[in-house]
């Protein structure tokens, strides 16, 4: 019999205030020996939104080298991956660093995470690869595939980090949450979705993020999509540069918290809960 090597396993669940309520990733340890093929099938068995892979660094700044896979791609760069990997990597070391930063590599380069005040991760969101007006017929298949009323539809930008993400900001949570997307009309466009609250609703805002064509119709937390959607309201002065705080997956049944802030230098940085659910050895 061929005996196949077990990697150390982490399945942890980002932006929760409980168990079981957030984002889970799948997060294999010490994973160099594992081809591509290996983690995108690996990925594709585990079928939740994203799966990575701790490997060692090749720049020395960076304290690890992180690959993240949906279950049909691999991605430059994810939200709630980075923070549910960091956590898993500062869990399985053996000493904890006398730093308060880490430094993960990934496709997108080299993505700041450091712990809040209050417990939590944050990173640095990475600069946009792509910004600005979404083409006229995109934005019809968007708000088609969407469902929603164009009247309610208050502005539009392409907020590409890694996900293709296209960002909508309709005219309140309310509509969020009403949203009932056609997935077929949707095809592989990816859209994120925004809506503010009333004065004393349970957050500032509600968001909805949804890419069908990578095998994710609606990802119940997403790390990517509210640093994106963050970056282009921030900057055109939509909200406040102070911070807000954002809840997403309640139509999942989920109770995701995401923490925005900007800092001196403009920097956006996303921040949430992260804690490990599942552990143990998996053999890819």
């Amino acid at each position: 019999m061929v005996s196949v090597k077990a990697f150390p396993f982490s399945q942890v669940d980002v932006f929760a205030e409980a168990p079981g309520i957030g984002n889970p990733v799948a997060v294999v340890h010490d994973a160099d020996e594992l081809t591509t093929q290996q983690m995108q099938a690996f990925a594709n068995w585990t079928n939740l939104s994203e799966t990575t892979f701790l490997l060692r660094p090749t720049i020395d700044e960076a304290d690890y080298r992180l690959r993240i896979f949906t279950p049909h791609s691999e991605l430059p760069f994810a939200g709630h991956p980075t923070l549910g990997s960091a956590h898993a990597w500062l869990q399985n070391l053996s000493e904890t660093p006398d730093r308060s930063g880490i430094v993960q590599e990934c496709g997108a380069g080299l993505v700041e995470i450091r712990r809040t005040r209050d417990g939590e991760l944050a990173f640095a969101a990475p600069e946009l690869r792509r910004s600005g007006p979404v083409d006229a017929p995109v934005l019809d298949q968007a708000i088609t595939s969407l469902g929603v009323d164009r009247a309610r539809v208050l502005g539009a930008n392409w907020i590409v980090n890694g996900p293709q993400w296209l960002g909508v900001r309709l005219d309140s949570a309310d509509t969020v949450l009403s949203l009932r997307p056609d997935f077929a009309a949707m095809g592989q466009l990816e859209v994120a979705v925004i809506g503010a609250y009333p004065p004393g609703g349970p957050v500032d805002f509600e968001v909805r993020a949804f890419a069908p064509g990578d095998g994710v119709p609606e990802d119940p937390v997403t790390g990517s999509a509210n640093a994106g959607l963050a970056q282009w309201l921030i900057g055109e002065g939509l909200v406040p540069a102070a911070g807000y705080r954002a809840q997403q997956g309640t139509v999942l049944g989920r109770r995701g918290r995401i923490g925005i802030s900007s800092d001196d230098a403009g920097v956006v940085w996303v921040s949430g809960s992260a804690r490990t659910v599942i552990d143990g050895h998996v053999r890819p």
